[in-house]
């Protein structure tokens, strides 16, 4: 019993259940069809939820549940002399009957005891799937009659379907809130586990970044000064934003309030797919083109500008970032009200004067909130900088150097065959951390920003 399967099983007795309760409600009615107290087709989706949610209810709780149950009843029947008493290798035993029960080879003899596990692990397996399907049948199938029975013209189905809507959106929400709480939580426990080696002061504001990479039982620990990163960071975001905020807010401008609806519709598709391109794209594109150009463009006035310097990576991510500043922008300017436009004018004001004073404060906290995504995108981006920013953390406000970043160094330090354990690994929840901090300042500004310069409108 395949996961298609279940969803092509579950996909039919949706169809099945909708027709069901939509031609049960329209009998009931009969003629009179505005008796009843919801439309027909909120009949069909209550009759859909009581069929659909606890069949995949089941299913569900099979998938997670009946590994485990299996698993447990496979090891208590395995002799206690072969069985390890290592977790690690209990795993590792179950591993190999799982692949002797599916049909794949094995390395080494097969012993008579994982032969029998293996057998009892099929037959348990199938005797599994077949009663979550006897189960799924059961629920679906008395759900299905319990519509038929219960569905009368008094019934308040569009009230239950709204209120299972409502609850599945606040399920959303909650699980989108406990994902962030268990990120931020996970992180700051094994932050606190770094900060039991390093002394957070020597972390905030030490000036040198030389992580030693450390194997198991290695002591040694190097340089974790975080101000390095931080500096590379904030400069590759500045130059970033310098290079996407005016030509971002230009463009959307110019679409918004000059140019003819021929022209944007071919314009705006094409600066939106920039922001399809994966980044490792623009990775090869700066590394290759952009980085010889300006230590080209460069040496002919007499700058030396490196190939791979945080003025190539950020110039290169504000690209990436103009089409979130542009599309949004559009779309927020155009909502302005015409009507603010057209008295403006009619007041003896030009075109830019209209746009400058009228326009762009109605659409303030919009383009702020436009430029405030792009931030956090130029702080977040790695494989750009990686290939195109050098990857050498040093406290510099040149932008014509090489710099690392916070998210390139976390790269680095939770990839290879590190310890764990160690602060060297350790140092990338730290700084992961670390990035909530300049995350947190950014929006308090813009906060500042829209409740000074907001004007309300009726």
């Amino acid at each position: 019993m395949g996961d298609l399967t279940v969803v092509g099983a579950l996909l039919v007795l949706t169809a099945l259940a909708y027709q069901l309760g939509l031609s049960r409600s329209r009998a009931v009615a009969g003629t009179g069809r505005e008796r009843l107290h919801s439309r027909p087709a909120y009949h069909g989706l209550l009759a859909v939820l009581h069929a659909v949610l606890p069949a995949a209810g089941i299913y569900v709780l099979w998938t997670v549940a009946g590994s485990s149950i299996i698993e447990s009843m496979v090891l208590g029947n395995i002799p206690a002399e072969a069985l390890p008493y290592d977790d690690l290798q209990q795993r590792a035993l179950l591993r190999r009957i799982a692949n002797l029960a599916s049909g794949f080879g094995l390395t080494g003899e097969v012993q008579a005891f994982e032969q029998a596990a293996a057998a009892q692990m099929q037959r348990l397996t199938v005797m599994g799937q077949a009663l979550t399907l006897a189960l799924m049948s059961a629920s679906a199938a008395l759900a299905l009659f319990w519509t038929w029975r219960h569905t009368n013209a008094s019934l308040r189905a569009r009230d239950k379907v709204e209120r299972a809507i409502e609850i599945g959106m606040l399920a959303c929400s909650v699980v989108a809130i406990l994902t962030t709480l268990g990120i931020v939580l996970s992180m700051l426990s094994e932050s606190l586990r770094f900060f039991s080696f390093i002394n957070p002061a020597d972390f905030f504001f030490g000036t040198t970044w030389n992580p030693r990479f450390a194997t198991t039982g290695d002591t040694g620990q190097g340089g974790f000064g975080l101000l390095p990163l931080l500096a590379g960071t904030l400069l590759i975001m500045a130059v970033a934003m310098v290079v996407a905020v005016p030509l971002g807010l230009m463009t959307a401008i110019y679409m918004a309030e000059y140019a003819s609806d021929r022209v944007r519709n071919v314009v705006k598709p094409v600066i939106e797919v920039l922001a399809g391109i994966p980044t490792i794209v623009y990775g090869v594109f700066a590394l290759m083109v952009v980085g010889p150009f300006f230590s080209a463009a460069g040496a002919m006035v007499g700058l030396n500008i490196r190939a791979t310097s945080a003025l190539t990576a950020g110039a290169v991510i504000g690209m990436t970032i103009i089409p979130f500043i542009s599309s949004l922008s559009d779309d927020i300017i155009t909502q302005v009200p015409r009507a603010m436009r057209d008295g403006s004018l009619a007041l003896g004001g030009t075109k830019a004067e209209t746009i400058v004073k009228v326009v762009l404060p109605a659409a303030l906290p919009g383009i702020v909130g436009a430029v405030l995504l792009g931030v956090s995108k130029a702080i977040g981006e790695t494989m750009i900088v990686v290939l195109a920013a050098g990857n050498a953390p040093r406290l510099t406000a040149n932008p014509f150097e090489s710099v690392s970043t916070i998210t390139v160094s976390i790269v680095n330090q939770l990839t290879g065959d590190g310890d764990f354990a160690s602060p060297q690994s350790l140092v990338g929840f730290a700084l992961g951390l670390t990035l909530f901090l300049p995350t947190l300042v950014l929006s308090v500004i813009a906060l500042v920003i829209v409740r000074r310069y907001r004007e309300q409108y009726e």
